[in-house]
């Protein structure tokens, strides 16, 4: 796994062999950051990565110039991880590691964000709760994006706190693009 375009482009970020972590792959992760790239300024955003397992999403955004990430993962191998893949890539001041469920995270977060993402296993039941958990909670910026990759079988349900702007599909895997309701365009 490696960050694929940006100041780290090319750098390999350590991962874990264990099948049941998926990281995003590199076309998941280019076709991401091409929506993005005329939607939302990545420059200076502060970024928000749920269930970040080794912090793929995250690094990339930090590699194209966002000013930081916030990692969140409840299990101890991971938060390792993404802190070695910092140290390694010399953006630890960028970053902040936090060792916790993301449920309780978003529960107790009073921080915005331009933008989150989340990448839960796919097997996680509360995937379809996301958008309303972190829209109710206001933790994204008016003008932000939550991008969640997911089961393709998941469906979320509309909502007047969001909008479910795009899905980009790759084999089982489903991305979806959320924004505030007065924001149409993805």
């Amino acid at each position: 796994m490696r960050v694929i375009t940006g100041k780290y482009k090319g750098r390999t970020l350590v991962s874990i062999q264990d099948r049941s972590i998926r990281p995003a792959t590199d076309r998941v992760k280019a076709t991401i950051f091409n929506m993005l790239q005329n939607r939302l300024g990545v420059i200076n955003a502060k970024v928000l990565d749920l269930f970040a397992g080794s912090g793929s999403l995250g690094f990339e955004a930090l590699s194209r110039g966002a000013a930081q990430v916030v990692f969140v993962d409840s299990h101890r191998a991971m938060i390792e991880m993404i802190n070695e893949n910092a140290q390694c890539l010399g953006c630890l001041d960028s970053c902040d590691i936090v060792h916790e469920d993301a449920l309780v995270f978003i529960e107790r977060e009073t921080d915005q964000y331009n933008l989150i993402f989340a990448d839960p296993p796919y097997a996680y039941e509360k995937t379809p709760q996301l958008p309303t958990l972190i829209f109710g909670r206001q933790l994204l910026k008016k003008e932000g994006f939550l991008i969640i990759e997911h089961a393709k079988r998941t469906i979320f349900e509309p909502s007047a706190f969001f909008t479910l702007t795009v899905q980009k599909e790759f084999g089982n895997t489903r991305v979806s693009f959320f924004t505030h309701p007065s924001n149409h365009e993805a």
